[in-house]
């Protein structure tokens, strides 16, 4: 019984944030009913506890038009707490508020900057002669008087050496001696909470377990009978928000936060670098509980057997030793930080060092539009800007890549107006500051000139071909969507019916047909990142290099997922193995063999697409076409008559045609013809129309203004039935029918060794005599097989 009323006295105590009618520093309004039900009366001094284990304290005054659930504070109060309108903060009597002998109070410099005369006179003095006002240690106020207001932080209060606040009477001292607070030092760019850091709630929760639960309330784990966790490694992109989470852990705590940069407790002298580290352990230890946080901790801490420098090899063993020694009940957490997790020395990755490890990866959908929000709040946006759609769009988007995306959009709504500011004039007009917002136009110019920073190295793109740019290959069109664009907009359908997506693609066939291009119209159609890579790159002339580039390629991929990796000319790095006589060591087999091995392990969580592209499939590794790997093998033929029809009108879509001219007749007249010979058709007949129309300007110039009036037969400039006659002259088949039978042959055999085809029928789905016969020939069949197999 006396835990449900615990529980539910803890729950009334818990109010939402409203803003407050008048305008006072030193009173909290509160519904008559909810003092009642807290055993508090008018003029009683209240204790407020709010974010990140921030206080203060005030006087509860009853308010009838406050609803009962909520607390009315000022700005300034809810400044000290951390809260902003509609949080929660908990309310609780302070019985052991005293009256103060001596309060040291001092302004911030930038609100008395031409300021004459004295503050305690003019501000001081009659705020706190108004009435009698509670205080406590480190609280921001603001007092205004004349035509000016100054804010005053509480530097000391000299009431009681166990509490942080006191009463201010008529004969407390105000001493106010001091030069004035800077307001950097008051406002730290690094204090941040929970509420800053968006797109990793799972991540953030595990954290929380981990750091806050043994800071906090290290009896549960005492009473359990087990050790807190000592440390966390968090790993993961740059930019994806590893520092700013400790911070905002260290914030939220309340601990003291002890940063050490990597490299900044390296030393030349002998030991001092170990010093260092010590020296900082023991500071932490003294001030627990904190936390420490090393930033970079591959520089300090890298691989024993991998580096040849001997003050790292004792930098580790003193931080493996310092890890092991500090006290199990010391309150001290250590954070690391890194994104090269496979670079630390493994002895720090074990259960007693490092216990968790933790990833920080890129944000999803959900969570670029949490980061839009944060890094957006103080800006200026327009009514129109939808944040959905930009976070749609920024697939491979970590953190800092928003940030970037945001302040790039405001740069641009700032270079709009340059023309109407004026450079020389200290002060800009009012008028333009409030007409200035960014707009879904300025997001949209900052994407376009944005890429996510883990694919900076790679050429990565959203590609602009549609496909609407590719002529015919329907049933081509309709299983790539299947394949590759409906995992990525349709996941839940995956899941409802217990598949996992395929994992690639593998288009083959004669040369021009338009392999890349539907390689790069997929990854527009499903807005996912774009990888090319030409087979041969991938190959170096050093041992081992090779590999390392196929790793480092899938690793981008996957932290910018969803990613179409696209491999062109892929039998040059797919060869069949062992055909490789003299090839550097069998560098190609070694490749393929990584290949291999890198798609088997992909994640499935993380949606990755292969798409290769060849015209010699039949010298490519078996091994890569199994299901599992290549799913779906597509042989783009050369097209046919109605495709030909739609690629000629998709290459001349933007261009002036006369009426003459008829693309039925140049798509009957191409048979055998690839897209690219298509392309070449179109391309000269648009050179000729280019070259006669030249030709008439300079015969215009050289005939001068009056002839050209008489002369001018109002033609407009356009490509004439005339020019694809003469364009088709030097037309030419890039595929001979001998590959085409080639190609053929080989997709006729790929169909023939595909199983069943169509002869497979379930029994029951047949006549039952039929049914029983038709299942024991298929028995037999099979029977008989397994004899020339065996």
């Amino acid at each position: 019984m006396s835990g449900t009323s615990s529980a539910s006295k803890k729950a009334a105590n818990r109010l939402v944030v409203e803003e407050a009618p008048e305008d006072d520093n030193s009173m909290c309004s509160l519904h008559p009913a909810t003092m009642e039900r807290l055993s508090l009366f008018k003029g009683d001094v209240v204790l407020l506890k709010g974010k990140r284990r921030r206080s203060t304290i005030c006087i509860a005054i009853p308010d009838d038009d406050c609803e009962e659930h909520k607390l009315r504070i000022n700005k300034a109060v809810r400044s000290n707490l951390r809260a902003r309108i509609a949080d929660v903060v908990s309310i609780h009597e302070c019985r052991d508020a005293k009256y103060g002998k001596r309060v040291h109070i001092l302004p911030i410099d930038d609100t008395v900057e031409g300021i004459t005369g004295n503050l305690f006179d003019a501000y001081l003095k009659p705020y706190f002669l108004d009435a009698y006002r509670p205080v406590r240690k480190g609280d921001l106020f603001l007092v205004r008087g004349g035509m000016r207001s100054v804010e005053f932080k509480v530097v000391e209060v000299d009431a009681d050496a166990a509490v942080e606040y006191c009463i201010v009477a008529a004969d407390t001292e105000i001493f106010c001696d001091g030069e004035p607070l800077k307001r950097e030092d008051e406002e730290r760019l690094d204090d941040v909470g929970y509420d800053d850091v968006g797109g990793m709630r799972k991540q953030m929760t595990q954290i929380r377990e981990l750091v806050e639960l043994p800071l906090r309330h290290p009896q549960l784990f005492k009473s359990i009978g087990v050790e807190p966790p000592k440390g966390i490694l968090l790993y993961g992109p740059p930019g994806s928000g590893k520092t700013l989470i400790a911070r905002a852990v260290a914030n939220e705590t309340g601990a003291f936060f002890f940063l050490i940069n990597g490299p900044e407790i390296m030393s030349k002298l002998a030991g001092e670098s170990e010093s260092n580290l010590r020296k900082a352990f023991e500071e932490a230890e003294k001030n627990a509980p904190s936390i420490i946080f090393i930033d970079e901790i591959d520089s300090i801490a890298p691989n024993r057997e991998k580096t040849h420098g001997e003050v790292e090899r004792r930098i580790v063993s003193q931080l493996l030793t310092l890890m092991d020694g500090m006290k199990s009940r010391a309150h001290v957490i250590v954070m690391g930080a890194t994104n090269r997790p496979n670079s630390i020395d493994p002895a720090l990755r074990r259960f007693g060092r490092f216990d968790r490890e933790i990833d920080i990866g890129v944000p999803d959908e959900v969570g670029r539009l949490e980061v839009l929000r944060i890094h957006t709040k103080n800006m200026k946006l327009d009514a129109d800007v939808n944040l959905e759609v930009v976070a749609k769009d920024t697939h491979g988007y970590v953190g800092a890549d928003l940030a970037a995306l945001c302040t790039e959009a405001a740069l641009q709504c700032i270079r709009e107006k340059m023309d109407i500011i004026d450079l020389e004039d200290d002060t800009i007009d009012a008028e333009i500051l409030n007409s200035m917002a960014v707009t879904n136009d300025h997001l949209k110019t900052a994407l376009v000139g944005t890429n996510p920073s883990a694919l900076r190295e790679t050429v990565v793109e959203v590609p602009n071909v549609s496909w609407s740019d590719i002529g015919g290959l329907d049933g081509v069109k309709r299983e790539l969507q299947e394949t590759v664009q409906y995992p990525v907009e349709h996941p839940e359908m995956f899941e409802k019916f217990g598949m996992s997506p395929s994992k690639g693609v593998l288009f083959y066939g004669p040369p021009g047909c338009g392999k890349t291009l539907l390689a790069k119209a997929i990854a527009n159609e499903c807005q996912a990142n774009f990888i090319s890579i030409k087979g041969p790159e991938l190959l170096t002339m050093w041992f081992g290099e090779s590999e390392a580039n196929v790793r480092e390629i899938f690793d981008k991929a996957r932290q910018s997922a969803p990613c179409v990796l696209f491999f062109d000319e892929l039998d040059s790095i797919a060869m069949q193995r062992g055909g490789s006589v003299g090839d550097a060591g069998g560098a190609a087999d070694r490749v393929l063999n990584q290949l291999l091995t890198e798609m088997d392990g992909m994640n499935a969580k993380k949606t990755v697409f292969i798409i290769g592209a060849t015209n010699r499939p039949d010298i490519i590794d078996s091994a890569l076409l199994r299901p599992g790997r290549l799913d779906q093998l597509i042989y783009i033929p050369l097209p046919d008559e109605a495709s030909r029809h739609q690629i000629f009108k998709a290459c001349l879509r933007k261009s002036p045609l006369a009426k003459n001219v008829d693309l039925g007749a140049l798509a009957r007249f191409t048979k055998g013809f690839s897209g690219a010979d298509i392309t070449e058709i179109c391309q000269r007949a648009c050179k000729y129309a280019i070259r006669e129309d030249i030709e008439k300007d300079i015969e215009r110039e050289r005939l001068g203004k009056e002839a050209m009036e008489v002369d001018d037969s109002g033609e407009v400039a356009e490509i004439k039935a005339a020019h694809f006659e003469e364009s088709m002259k030097y037309a030419r088949r890039s595929v001979s029918d001998r590959d085409i039978t080639k190609y053929r042959a080989f997709a006729q055999t790929l169909q023939q060794s595909r199983g069943f085809g169509t002869e497979f029928r379930f029994p029951e789905q047949s006549k039952p005599a039929e049914a029983s016969a038709a299942t024991a020939n298929a028995y037999a069949a099979a029977d008989e097989e397994d004899d020339l197999y065996n």
